[in-house]
This record gives C-alpha cells, structure tokens and sequence, in this order.
C-alpha cells in the first residue's frame, strides 16, 4: 500500500535504483560521499566531447536525427526494413506503448523491470504472468536475474523486446526480429556508454508502429546534444569491445567480492550482479552506514542486486563488508 506521501509524488511510487536522496536522509551524508550501486549504469563513461553552442542554442534540425539514427543502425546491426525512432530515454517509449493498439491481455513474466506492467495498467491493460494473450513484453536480458530469451518468446501479436542491457553481449541481440509485424525492439543509450542523464532510447520496429509511437513523442524530443553524444559514441566501435571485457572482468571481480562473504551469485550481467543473500535487508543496511546504495526488492528477502564500483570505490566496498 502507498503512503500517503507516496500518494502525492508519483516519482515515489514504483521501486525502482536510484533515488540516492532517500538514502542520504535516512543515513547522512553529502551526495559527494556516496558509491550509488543500486543502478546498472558503467561507472565509466563513454567521454563527452566536441559540443558546440548550437547544439544548446538551436532546435535540432533532421539531419541531426537522420545522422543519429544511421549510427544506430550500423552499430545494432539493424534490419533495413525496420525503422529507428530516437527518443528522450527508453522509459519514455515504454510509457507510450501501450497506446500503439486497443487495450487487452499483456503477458509480462515476474521478476522484471516493473515500468512495463505500470505503463500497460495505466492504460486500461490487463496484466498476466502467463497464458492467452494480446501483448508481451520480455526484458532481454532480464533485469534483475539476467534471463536470456529465446526466439520462440517472440509470439504474441505484439511484442515488445526491450534491451537495455543487451549491448554488454550484442550476439544474443534480438534484434533481427525487428522487421517482424507486432515486434518493437527497445535500446537504452544511458546505460552501457554510462550516460543515463543525456536521456536517450530507441525504439525499433516496422515504420507503421514506429510512425505512430513517433505522432505520440512530437517533434524535437531528443536534445541537440544528445544526438551528437550519441551520434559519436554509437559510431565508436573499439570503445564498446575495450568497455564490454573491462566490464566483464570487473562483474567477475564483484562476484569474487561477494562471494567470498557469503553470497551466492544468482544471476545478473556485466552492468549488474544479482546474489542471494541471508538477509536482504540487512546486507543493505550495513552496506548504506557506509555510504554505498544498493538495490533490494519488495519480492524478496533474499535477493541484493549491486551494480560495478567506480574505479575509487572498490576499496570502500572491500572494507564495508
């Protein structure tokens, strides 16, 4: 049930990373002195550069998103019969999904993102774990636990495959699918190049739905400098390989880490790591006295999910377990 703060800030509602603030007034503490692991975001960031004063001061022009979307395509290797909606997050296109066809049966398989089910409900759908339906939406790989689907997931008259965390393994990208009739492919730009507050998602899909999800966004809905950021770091191939082993390593570090006092791996990715755990609860606790956030759920006792250490934090997570 919500509280009835809860119920005045709709931000507040669904569990969700984040939202240091709550962490810092409950444990003190300036921002500056907190390690935010409760996030799959790359502590190391793709490198911002070369913006130019138009981007800041002008309405971005379509050339800027026809230059966008054609990074997009080469880097995802995109069907050349689907098309490329640029948008301001991935959160954004989720939230207008459901609007592309009449409300019905949506089937979504617990654990998962939850702005899916939220999203559907609030547009009038019927949320299901399995069974008959009109619509799915399958988190690829999943957040929290890291499940890899399959093709044959792909089946309902619309599907929705998001993949925000698939650029850490592109060969298990679902993304040839995107010229299927019903299939939108989603893509978060913040998470692997570590930039979620440029705010930039993707959806992929036929022109049809994504000519409709497109009348939903109206025009200009990506910022100038999110479309040169993006432009120049979908475009820079060797960044991505170098930062997918680095990344790798660094997930194996985490789970020698944690394992070693007495948490067992339970799924995950290279952006985040999800371990089963005696007491939730408590390891977070002990966890936040030490200015470090990390991410429990409302449907488990068990479950600690972490995302990676900057490179100065590791140290701090050594000592306060």
């Amino acid at each position: 049930m919500n509280t009835p703060d809860q119920d005045l800030d709709p931000r507040t509602v669904r569990d969700h990373g984040g939202g240091l603030d709550r962490a810092i007034a409950q444990y003190g503490g300036q921002r500056t002195d907190w390690i935010d692991l409760s996030t799959g975001i790359n502590p190391h960031a793709y490198p911002v550069s070369g913006l130019t004063a138009g981007d800041w001061a002008e309405l971005p022009d379509h050339g800027a998103f026809e230059r966008l979307s054609g990074a997009a395509r080469g880097f995802w290797n995109v069907p050349q019969r689907a098309a490329i909606l640029p948008a301001p997050g991935a959160s954004s296109i989720i939230a207008r999904l459901p609007a592309l066809t009449a409300a019905g049966t949506v089937q979504i398989t617990p654990p998962t993102y939850n702005e899916h089910a939220a999203a559907f409900s609030a547009q009038g759908w019927k949320v299901r774990q399995d069974g008959p339906c009109d619509a799915r939406v399958i988190v690829h790989p999943n957040n929290p636990d890291g499940r890899i689907w399959q093709e044959g997931d792909v089946s309902a008259p619309l599907t929705v495959i998001d993949e925000s965390f698939c650029d850490v393994m592109p060969d298990k990208s679902l993304i040839h699918l995107a010229d299927r009739p019903g299939v939108i492919v989603l893509k978060s730009f913040g998470k692997f190049w570590g930039l979620a507050g440029v705010r930039l998602g993707f959806a992929i899909g036929r022109p049809d739905m994504i000519s409709r999800l497109n009348d939903l966004t109206g025009p200009w809905s990506v910022s100038g400098p999110a479309l040169r950021i993006g432009t120049r770091a979908l475009a820079d191939t060797d960044w991505a390989s170098a930062t997918r082993k680095r990344l790798a390593d660094e997930a194996a570090r985490l789970d020698v880490l944690l394992t070693a006092r007495g948490a067992k791996v339970a799924g995950g990715t290279s952006l985040f790591r999800l371990y089963k755990v005696d007491d939730a609860s408590r390891w977070q606790e002990q966890l936040a006295q030490n200015h470090i956030w990390s991410r429990i759920f409302p449907y488990s006792d068990t479950y600690l999910r972490l995302g990676l250490p900057p490179v100065n934090g590791w140290d701090r997570l050594e000592a306060a377990q």
